[in-house]
């Protein structure tokens, strides 16, 4: 038997936890775009960021909030008064403000994090939590580590937390240590012993074995009714739980759960597109509900079944996750309605400006190839209208290349600066080190490479080129991604970007560059 009540809320903190992966970080309107997909998607709840931590947490945070109107906006606070009072006033142009306000409560993280005594941290919830709902009737309480904090002392903090004014709980499983079946018991037993109907019950599951779904389905049976979850399951180390993965399982498990949620699961392909695309990590082919593979059918004996009834081998459609069956080709007789709905349809959701400049860049796309394919069009999107920001320093203005049999290649660079154009040319163990080492040439720095990776953006022969690379340069990263029919000029674009994007990381951590 399910757990009683019919809806579970959907928490997404793509753009807080899911951001902590290693190599991603998101400047203020890539995380504005996500937000509006977010919103499409119907979540209740979204975690936007971690306002103390950073200028460019704050400002994105207050971003969000100021953009959505129908989602909860949270964010993340410690129990540090400095923290609490950043996030409220980051929230303050939010319809539906929220602080999440944590601390661990497990012995390991008290005793080696914290350096802090049980009392003492009973104190710093009190504190935190009343502060908090001075500013917001809307605060929840994270008891970080739950899964390993002893029972008592949980129960006590939880009760604590809710006599301060939370409304929401959350246990979270920080490290990805619990296993479902005893999951579902330790959170039936937190929420027994409270007691509180009057509170929504929360769960933030981390991948580490693999069982981040497993344990957020098992707690929901035990009376979760708000689950924290990524797109793409992105977060720290392996990931959190997949908000995709647990919103089909409830759905196409209703039978098992008797719950469901609010989320328009048609919306799901092209999000986890869009934030593949914003974030630079790959979404794997076999990934469930949004990998390309998800809804192929290779074996003969699958393909007899398929033909004979879809129900042999699919338990859900492809249409209900909005994964689409081929790519709709629009070309230089494609008028700006099929184009702006197209843009749509991929979930991307832009001012009047940035659809007249995106217009533009497709018709001049549509003068270099016949057909222009759902990837060229997020690639170009992605390269010249979504990473168009104040941080950019540095802006390509022209390049030559020269390679052949029995020469060097050599390359040619121009960045702009501060209003002066500098070029610089050097030679190279193929165009592309070449390329990046003229460019090393202009900087003030020499970063490092330390991923690349080129693709083309369909199976057609005359598909685009888009690459993405990361910089690293002492103890920070940046991401940077180009895209052109040129995969020299989207390789030089995509490093262009990162070096912008080391300058606003830096800045925002305070190291020199």
């Amino acid at each position: 038997m399910g757990a009683s009540g019919d809806s579970v809320r959907i928490f997404d903190t793509t753009m807080r936890d899911g951001e902590q992966a290693a190599r991603i970080n998101l400047n203020t309107g890539e995380k504005v775009q996500i937000a509006r997909a977010l919103e499409r998607l119907n979540v209740d709840v979204i975690e936007a960021g971690f306002p103390a931590s950073s200028k460019g947490d704050f400002d994105a945070v207050a971003s969000v909030a100021a953009e959505v109107r129908s989602p909860i906006v949270a964010g993340l606070a410690r129990t540090k008064e400095s923290d609490i009072t950043a996030a409220g006033e980051a929230l303050r142009g939010a319809a539906r403000p929220r602080i999440h306000t944590f601390i661990a409560t497990s012995p390991i993280h008290m005793e080696y994090k914290l350096k802090l005594k049980p009392g003492e941290v009973l104190k710093e919830i009190e504190r935190a939590v009343k502060l908090a709902r001075s500013i917001t009737p809307d605060v929840e309480f994270s008891a970080e580590d739950a899964s390993r904090s002893d029972m008592d002392f949980l129960t006590e903090a939880f009760s604590l937390a809710i006599e301060s004014g939370a409304t929401t709980l959350n246990i979270p499983d920080t490290v990805g240590y619990a296993m479902p079946y005893e999951f579902e018991e330790f959170c039936r037993t937190v929420i027994t012993r409270i007691g509180r109907p009057d509170v929504i019950w929360s769960v933030h599951c981390h991948n580490d074995l693999g069982l981040g779904v497993a344990n957020s389905l098992a707690a929901v049976r035990a009376g979760a009714r708000q689950v924290e979850c990524t797109i793409n399951g992105l977060g720290e180390r392996a990931g959190n739980a997949s908000m995709e993965e647990i919103v089909m399982g409830l759905r196409t498990r209703k039978d098992h759960f008797g719950v469901d949620t609010n989320i328009d699961t048609t919306k799901f392909y092209f999000t986890s597109k869009l934030v593949s695309g914003l974030t630079g990590v790959p979404v794997q082919p076999n990934k469930a509900i949004v990998g390309i593979n998800a809804f192929a059918h290779e074996a003969g004996i699958h393909q007899h079944g398929m033909l004979c009834n879809r129900a042999t081998y699919e338990i859900m459609t492809p249409e209900s996750v909005g994964a689409p069956g081929t790519d709709l080709h629009l070309g230089k007789h494609s008028g700006r309605h099929a184009f702006n709905e197209r843009v749509e349809q991929l979930g991307y959701q832009l001012t009047p400006e940035q659809g007249a400049l995106a217009f533009e860049y497709f018709k001049e796309l549509c003068d270099k190839k016949k057909d222009v394919s759902d990837g060229d069009i997020e690639a170009f999107l992605l390269d010249r209208i979504l990473r168009l920001t104040p941080e950019a320093r540095y802006e390509l203005k022209g390049y030559t290349v020269a390679i052949g049999s029995g020469g060097k290649p050599t390359a040619s660079i121009t960045l702009s600066h501060d209003g002066t154009d500098t070029t610089k040319a050097a030679v190279g163990n193929g165009p592309v080190d070449a390329a990046y080492r003229s460019i090393r040439k202009i900087l003030p720095f020499s970063p490092e490479l330390a991923e690349f990776r080129i693709r083309a953006t369909s199976e057609l022969a005359d598909a685009m080129g888009e690459a993405h690379v990361i910089l690293r340069y002492k103890d920070i990263k940046a991401q940077g991604r180009g895209a052109s029919t040129d995969i020299i000029e989207a390789t030089i674009r995509a490093y262009v970007e990162a070096v912008n994007r080391l300058y606003s990381v830096a800045a925002a951590k305070e190291v020199e560059i």
